[in-house]
């Protein structure tokens, strides 16, 4: 009997793979537009009050919490980071703005954290989603215990970065700012739901913070919505070729994972939507989390070109000061991937404690949403009314 052929793209009933690639991109951008819904809400909600939370931090410990807290709210440390450049400019001590930017990093890890949760209806898909989104947190976290205590005791990294700035604060101001592509494209759309809950909001006489809550609620949908479909069209296409080449620019290698990480999310100037990304193709079980684990890192590096082009639109005194927390925020991340990353006892930490955690949450849910609301919100909120 001759053995039956392989279904194809021809197949009667089967959808050619390019089409399934072009509703992979829909989806992608469905993430993109998701994210930017999220932290346009956050602000329409909070209003001039999203600013205010940076008052507390009066300390090096409150920035740290001011800056997670912030970031899981707003859901961008692009935004944060951005915002921490202004405030420095605007006077704010650098010593307090650092661990600022350590908290911005835990923070945006929540976004991919969120996104595994997609996943939460199949347990082994569950399992490989969680464990691969947490691996960021884990080493955000790892990194914020190693260097924190070395900043307070020595500000090293305010003095690499006073030295980096030093470099550059005498040259022409040069904004950068419209190379952000992916926003023009995002907000459009973002604009278009944020219009309609606002008009729904006064159509029936709602609080205002109510039209920014709806926005958040549909960008949560939407992120869902977007990894349950990218999942599922990744299973059916991540075979043959299209694997190899796939594996050949993230799971080629370590190097090759972190500027893979760093190139795209320098291009999206987003980290929570790179690292977001590659939780269903984890899911899906065509990468594992060792892949996964050093292009997270080059997202962590990518994601200080923001505050980069923040900084370069500052001009003045308050420039040189911009500068040097941008370049801090660089520095840190850099030094966190060659230290943490460099030393195989410490590179196994994060992978041990993100399977340790995913297993847990697999069998019993509860885990993982504790998890989520421990780290990013009850144990900040709560360390920021103590420290007052």
């Amino acid at each position: 009997m001759t053995p039956s052929a392989p279904p194809s793209a021809s197949t009667p009933g089967t959808r050619p793979d390019w089409l399934k690639w072009l509703a992979i991109a829909g989806l992608v951008y469905l993430l993109l537009v998701a994210v930017t819904m999220i932290g346009s809400g956050f602000k329409a909600a909070a209003g001039d009050q999203a600013r205010t939370l940076f008052d507390f931090a009066s300390n090096p410990f409150a920035g740290l919490v001011i800056g997670t807290l912030a970031t899981a709210l707003i859901q961008s440390s692009s935004t944060v980071t951005s915002i921490i450049v202004g405030l420095v400019a605007g006077g704010m001590p650098v010593a307090i703005a650092v661990p600022m930017v350590m908290g911005a990093n835990i923070g945006t890890s929540i976004t991919n954290t969120l996104v595994s949760l997609g996943h939460v209806k199949d347990k082994e898909e569950f399992r490989r989603a969680f464990s691969a989104a947490t691996v960021h947190d884990f080493f955000n976290l790892l990194s914020v215990v190693i260097f924190l205590p070395l900043e307070i005791m020595f500000g090293f990294l305010e003095k690499i970065g006073g030295w980096m700035a030093g470099l550059f604060v005498d040259a022409d101001s040069m904004s950068m700012g419209g190379l952000n592509f992916v926003k023009p494209l995002t907000k459009p759309v973002a604009n278009a739901f944020a219009d309609t809950f606002a008009a729904i909001q006064s159509g029936l006489g709602l609080p205002e913070w109510t039209s920014g809550a709806l926005l958040i609620l549909a960008g949560i949908g939407l992120i869902f919505l977007a990894v349950t479909y990218i999942g599922r069209l990744m299973k059916t296409l991540m075979v043959g070729k299209a694997r190899e080449i796939l594996h050949g620019t993230i799971g080629r290698g370590p190097l090759s994972g972190i500027f893979s990480g760093t190139l795209i999310t320098v291009l999206v100037q987003s980290s929570s939507t790179t690292t977001s990304l590659m939780v269903p193709l984890a899911g899906s079980g065509v990468f594992r989390v060792k892949d996964i684990y050093p292009f997270t890192l080059g997202a962590n590096i990518g994601t200080c070109i923001t505050a980069l082009l923040a900084a370069t639109a500052v001009s003045g005194e308050a420039g040189y000061v911009a500068l040097q927390i941008a370049f801090v925020h660089l520095v840190y991340n850099v030094l966190g991937v060659v230290l943490i990353y460099g030393v195989p006892f410490l590179r196994r930490i994060p992978l041990v404690l993100c399977e340790g955690l995913a297993t847990l949450s697999a069998e019993r849910k509860v885990y993982g949403l504790s998890y989520i609301l421990a780290v990013f919100f009850v144990v900040p909120g709560g360390l920021i009314v103590f420290t007052h």
